[in-house]
């Protein structure tokens, strides 16, 4: 009988701590990962809008029939009712994110995208307070750590896009000279006037993704179906993105996709990364609360210079490492 007692205990932890942490963390994975793909893609020509829309355009058609075989334990709810119209804001929220992320990607690097993501958890907490999902005692150390968190994350956040700095390790150390992503390197580096203009997308970005975990936090507490919530988000999200991309990109041969990365990154981002995120994110948020989910953002930056380092010649840089340094101590108190 004490075994069974143990043996419960030990599954109940292992479900509900080991699980989300494995599956948070292989998200960060998915997502610097997608990241990194698609700036490559774009300095191969992929346009922007195209990207966008066929990526949500294929998150949808994937999701479409699981949504039909594991999403119909509940009713569906009313095209009038408050929770639908959610639902919509949380497409519009979600594809607004995705926009001027993936434009800050492009005005940037994947390596500026994994830093300002730590501004999430100082996002999501603020929001959590305003909409009463967090209490706020200010006498008690826990409340004034999270405080001074928040403080110290946007502070870091605006060293790493004020102060770009020397670099501190080079691509060369991972990529010989003659490698052919050299090209992708000369292009990253010569873009550095836009580097302010990245990281304020990117924090935009951030922030809009701090409010869609607060909309679907609510969705979930009232609508626990993971599978019909995603899908509809990934359905008002293409149906927002269409006209806005089509009217953006109105050249034709823009819309016809060669077999070779810009395809790859559009599936993976797609099929993967998004889908894979926005179900793992959804049941996380059901799980353990927006907090929790929005913590995992400090891994992203270690993912984004490896893979930076590796698939885009990319450098660290200085203003990236004391930014950085400065966000996992606000992340630290939290």
């Amino acid at each position: 009988m004490r075994r069974t007692g143990e043996e419960t205990v030990a599954w109940r932890y292992f479900h509900r701590d080991v699980v989300p942490f494995a599956a948070m963390f292989v998200v960060e994975c998915s997502t610097v990962g997608s990241n990194t793909l698609y700036k490559a893609a774009s300095l191969r020509g992929l346009n922007f809008y195209v990207f966008i829309f066929y990526s949500y355009a294929a998150s949808t058609l994937v999701l479409l029939p699981l949504a039909l075989i594991f999403g119909r334990s509940k009713k569906l709810p009313s095209a009038k009712s408050p929770l639908f119209f959610k639902m919509f804001l949380l497409g519009l929220f979600g594809c607004m994110a995705q926009m001027v992320g993936f434009k800050g990607v492009e005005q940037s690097s994947p390596t500026l995208s994994s830093a300002m993501s730590n501004l999430t958890p100082a996002f999501t907490f603020t929001l959590a307070v305003i909409f009463r999902m967090e209490q706020v005692v200010l006498r008690s150390s826990a409340t004034q750590a999270k405080i001074i968190g928040g403080v110290l994350s946007i502070s870091g956040a605006l060293v790493v896009v004020l102060y770009k700095g020397p670099k501190v390790l080079s691509a060369a150390i991972f990529t010989p000279s003659s490698s052919p992503t050299n090209s992708l390197h000369q292009q990253l580096t010569s873009s550095e006037s836009s580097w302010i203009v990245g990281g304020l997308l990117l924090a935009s970005q951030f922030f809009l993704v701090s409010v869609w975990y607060i909309v679907q936090t609510l969705i979930m507490e009232v609508y626990p179906e993971e599978i019909t919530v995603v899908f509809f988000y990934y359905l008002f999200a293409t149906l927002i993105s269409a006209p806005i991309c089509l009217l953006a990109e109105r050249n034709l041969t823009s819309w016809v996709i060669k077999p070779d990365i810009t395809l790859v990154a559009i599936i993976y981002s797609g099929v993967f990364a998004s889908l894979f995120s926005v179900i793992t994110h959804t049941w996380g948020l059901h799980l353990k609360g927006p907090v929790y989910v929005s913590l995992f953002r400090p891994l992203s930056i270690a993912i984004a210079v490896a893979m930076g380092a590796i698939f885009l010649s990319d450098a660290l840089h200085l203003g990236s490492v004391i930014g950085s340094v400065i966000l996992y101590e606000g992340l630290s108190l939290r």
